[in-house]
């Protein structure tokens, strides 16, 4: 009867300080600035963080595929990741996973950004800036400067890149069989928005894979904690906010692998079938299985 009493007592705890987390203090605060800041007692008994990922010796790796895949943001389950595009009237605690990215970068958060998926060559906030503004001279300020006149600053159209411009975005992870475990998993390793050439965003449209850019790779569990802080709209349960983290590592998105580790220089899908979106999607399909069907064929007798 104790142990039946001290259980009840340990569920109802983790509940109650479920709900105190969700909350954010919401039913208690007295002027609507004091929602969302937690009392001091509930900055000591909170320990809210990323479950941390358990090391893995390299002689526990039976086996591993380096994939990279692509989250296309115009598919319905992925829209958590894409969602609020419009930040002016919602509050600082929901932002899309775009800007959680970039605000991170500038306030210095985020330092392990890089220009490629290989991680190899740092980008520095001046260079990640170049790639994300495009500033041009309009038709009047020509005229101008063909004048010799000087230019004010209507005469210079500036356009940055915001969360309504991001089209995807594109990770790369480590499936590995763990035979100390028994069982295949998954590890996330970088993660990259994608979106149109700033230099051309207004000029056409770009639907397709191939015609978008890699704005930056930012090393992923290198962030997770800021990822584990951003929550997302939860539409079954509003009380109990999911993380990026927890979206992200519980891969609960829809993706399709565009390029695997290969012999062949790791080229892409879509560099070996061409012009042929329904023969790339089913390799993309035949990738993904073969990764499945391992870890079944590790169970035959």
């Amino acid at each position: 009867m104790k142990i039946k009493k001290g259980l009840y007592i340990f569920f109802f705890a983790i509940l109650a300080s479920n709900l105190v987390n969700a909350q954010a203090n919401l039913l208690n605060a007295t002027i609507p600035e004091e929602i969302g800041v937690k009392t001091a007692d509930q900055v000591a008994a909170d320990n809210d963080k990323p479950l941390a990922y358990g090391y893995v010796d390299d002689r526990d790796i039976l086996w591993s595929k380096m994939v990279w895949e692509y989250i296309d943001l115009n598919e319905k389950i992925n829209l958590p990741f894409y969602y609020p595009a419009d930040t002016s009237n919602i509050g600082s605690q929901r932002r899309s996973l775009y800007d959680t990215l970039l605000r991170g970068i500038k306030n210095g958060d985020i330092v392990d950004v890089y220009d490629d998926s290989y991680f190899e060559n740092r980008l520095t906030l001046k260079e990640i800036k170049t790639t994300l503004r495009k500033v041009d001279t309009t038709d009047a300020g020509i005229e101008k400067l063909n004048f010799g006149e000087e230019l004010t600053e209507e005469d210079v159209d500036v356009r940055d890149l915001i969360s309504a411009d991001i089209e995807g975005f594109k990770i790369k992870g480590l499936y590995y069989f763990d035979k100390r475990q028994g069982e295949l998993k998954y590890r996330l390793l970088g993660v990259a928005p994608v979106a149109p050439d700033v230099n051309f965003i207004d000029d056409q449209e770009n639907s397709d894979v191939s015609e978008l850019v890699e704005l930056f790779w930012v090393w992923y569990p290198g962030v997770r904690d800021i990822m584990h802080e951003m929550k997302v709209f939860n539409k079954k349960n509003s009380a109990y906010p999911l993380s990026f983290d927890l979206l992200l590592n519980a891969r609960r998105f829809n993706a399709q692998i565009y390029r695997e580790e290969n012999v062949y220089g790791n080229r892409d899908v879509s560099s070996y079938i061409k012009s042929n979106s329904l023969f790339q999607v089913l390799e993309s399909l035949k990738i993904r299985e073969s990764v499945r069907d391992y870890e079944l064929d590790m169970w035959n007798y």
